[in-house]
């Protein structure tokens, strides 16, 4: 059991290291910093948003529209944060 719960923390860690990733080089592009021609960070960019995207759209439906600023990222890091902490407690 202890295994498996340090297997979800991890999988939920991950997922928070993506969304940030997802977060800084949305900020390169919107900046441009980077190049909207660099082809290699498009990709990247792109694998990421398929990857969260299951995982943000029910948020994003949830939550009212803000205009240009998208708060479901930081819903997202929230929610796993706390399943972490609630698989850690569940662990002890």
């Amino acid at each position: 059991m202890f295994a498996l719960i340090q297997i979800l923390s991890m999988i939920a860690q991950a997922i928070v290291f993506l969304v940030i990733i997802q977060f800084i080089i949305g900020l390169l592009f919107s900046f441009n910093v980077i190049s909207g021609r660099n082809e290699f960070l498009i990709q990247v960019y792109n694998s990421i948003n398929s990857l969260l995207n299951p995982l943000l759209k029910p948020i994003r439906r949830l939550l009212p529209d803000t205009g240009a600023i998208d708060f479901s990222p930081l819903v997202l890091i929230l929610a796993l944060n706390a399943v972490i902490y609630i698989l850690a407690d569940i662990a002890i």
